[in-house]
């Protein structure tokens, strides 16, 4: 009875412990990395809104060609109206939005790589300096967000560490505050920046 009755307040005093001790540190760690995992994604989202503002005055001065493929120019600005349409909130990212943001960039990437390799065929559009400096940019830009996803990914990896590990699993458990963050998981062939360079000399 009395072996019983000591393991009980054993149990007790643990629980007290975690929950008082260690539950606050626990809990103020998470909250700091999960806002540096928040503040990260916001520079994902930067990235990509850098791109979709690019792609009018690259599609304008498409335009200016008349004899331009207009299809081409149409899935380009149908597939940028589908992407800057879906938002994730930063502090609750799920797997269905996550999937749904990378599907609707996906297509986004694939609609510039079609244009992109069209513009091959007018040599004097690829001669203009505007769509000379359009194109370095957007370049720089599908750069710029390949270094940004994997930063987001290195700043939830930790936070997920720290729910995850023993005793913080546990208090978690208890709190049920946190959920894991989703990394972003790039597609077979998306872990590159889609080819944009040109021989501008031709």
């Amino acid at each position: 009875m009395k072996k019983g009755l000591l393991v009980i307040i054993g149990v007790i005093v643990l629980l007290v412990i975690i929950g008082f001790v260690i539950g606050p540190g626990f809990y103020n760690k998470a909250i700091t990395l999960k806002e540096n995992a928040t503040a990260q994604w916001g520079n994902v989202e930067s990235a990509y809104q850098r791109r979709a503002d690019l792609i009018p005055n690259i599609v304008n001065t498409a335009k200016g060609y008349a004899e331009f493929e207009q299809e081409t120019l149409t899935k380009v600005i149908e597939a940028r109206s589908k992407a800057t349409a879906v938002t994730i909130d930063p502090t609750n990212i799920t797997p269905q939005q996550l999937e749904q943001f990378q599907e609707v960039q996906g297509n986004l990437s694939s609609a510039l790589a079609r244009l992109l390799a069209v513009f091959e065929r007018y040599p004097d559009l690829k001669a203009n300096e505007n769509f000379k400096e359009l194109i370095n940019e957007l370049e720089r830009t599908e750069n710029r967000i390949n270094v940004e996803r994997n930063r987001f990914n290195e700043a939830a990896r930790p936070f997920n560490t720290h729910i995850k590990t023993f005793p913080n699993n546990i208090l978690n458990s208890f709190i049920g505050k946190f959920e894991e963050i989703e990394y972003f998981q790039s597609k077979e062939g998306s872990d590159e920046a889609p080819e944009v360079e040109f021989d501008f000399g031709s």
